[in-house]
């Protein structure tokens, strides 16, 4: 990949602008928001999903009711989260699977009565649409959080247009073009001083369901802004445009919350530092294994599988590599995240990732 220099990015950034996030609000981040395992994907309308690894914020006033799903079309499956509605706001995250190299994209979000769904399509190996076991979230945010921890988000257009944003700082963030199917996307003051810390994860979106992949090229500190490259490849691994959404969340739940939930963490094994983090036992606290084939890896978060549970994961490099989960993860306090990457044509084969993890207390 060509990239320009960061000082030529950074202007990039800046020249396309950016939305405002809402005025500060009484509700604290996250407002809404939902996770949610598709076990079965062929599952008719409306099967309640796997209750031990779903939970929302809905659960406060409607503790009996649970997210369901239903399978529309080959590859195709609804998510519907109850009572927490709000039309295209916040982003959601998906992550795939299986060890076949399927992967999955998110087609567009929406509220239905008071519901919101996500509508998720996934692809085989080659771009055909076929199903997949998947993991998927979605947050929406507003307000301004105090010093010590941050969340951020983004979804951005094919063209590099930010069609809308939040930062907890109540900066503005910016996105722009580096070429096709990459983009760098800046979130102002959310890090720390000089330092890679927290976590970044992005989804592909495509509003007609073709098969696309998004991922991390790069991403670093710039001061105590975040800057995180974006790299889109279609079903032949070429770089093209794409919608896609990210968030950064540091010393947050990937869903944006704390107290709750008190048990979180998230893991970037080549970044170390504050990239490797631990709500319980701090930084440095998780680990990572390589398993077979290659390719594999086990990441481990001491103390923080505690109830009902979620994973999201994303590959970071160069090239369409891309990379997701194996089958879920264990159910332990010791939660095992089990992790598989894959080059372009759907080939096991070793690469650095993103992974978060946490827990609904």
């Amino acid at each position: 990949m060509r990239l320009r220099s960061l000082a030529a990015a950074l202007a990039a950034v800046l020249a396309a602008g950016a939305l405002a996030p809402p005025a500060p609000a009484a509700a604290a981040t996250a407002d809404r928001w939902g996770f949610a395992y598709v076990k079965d994907p062929t599952v008719p309308a409306w099967t309640v999903l796997d209750t031990t690894r779903q939970w929302g914020s809905w659960k406060t006033a409607f503790p009996a009711d649970w997210a369901q799903g239903a399978k529309v079309a080959p590859g195709r499956f609804l998510v519907r989260f109850p009572h927490i509605g709000t039309g295209s706001r916040g982003v959601p995250h998906v992550t795939p699977v299986n060890r076949t190299g399927h992967y999955c994209e998110v087609v567009r979000w929406y509220q239905s009565g008071a519901d919101q769904i996500v509508d998720v399509q996934c692809h085989k190996p080659g771009g055909t649409r076929e199903d997949s076991p998947f993991t998927v979230l979605w947050t929406t945010s507003s307000g301004v959080l105090p010093a010590g921890s941050a969340h951020a988000y983004a979804q951005v257009t094919a063209g590099a247009g930010l069609a809308q944003s939040y930062n907890s700082t109540g900066a503005l963030n910016g996105v722009g073009a580096l070429g096709v199917g990459q983009y760098t996307v800046k979130l102002p003051g959310v890090g720390l001083a000089g330092v890679q810390a927290g976590n970044v994860q992005v989804t592909a979106v495509q509003p007609n369901a073709l098969p696309r992949r998004c991922k991390v090229y790069r991403w670093f500190a710039a001061g105590t802004d975040v800057v995180a490259y974006v790299s889109c490849f279609d079903h032949a691994g070429t770089p093209t445009n794409s919608d896609f959404t990210l968030s950064y969340h540091r010393r947050r739940a990937v869903v944006g919350s704390v107290a709750p939930p008190t048990r979180f963490g998230h893991l970037d094994a080549s970044a170390g530092g504050a990239t490797n983090d631990n709500s319980v036992l701090g930084v440095g606290a998780n680990s990572i294994a390589a398993l077979a084939p290659a390719g594999r890896y086990l990441a481990t978060f001491p103390q923080l599988g505690v109830r009902e549970t979620h994973a999201q994961v994303v590959a970071v490099g160069s090239g369409p590599n891309y990379c997701h989960l194996t089958q879920p993860w264990s159910y332990a306090l010791d939660a095992g995240v089990d992790v598989i990457c894959f080059d372009g044509a759907g080939v096991s084969t070793p690469h650095r990732f993103l992974v978060a993890f946490t827990s609904r207390v």
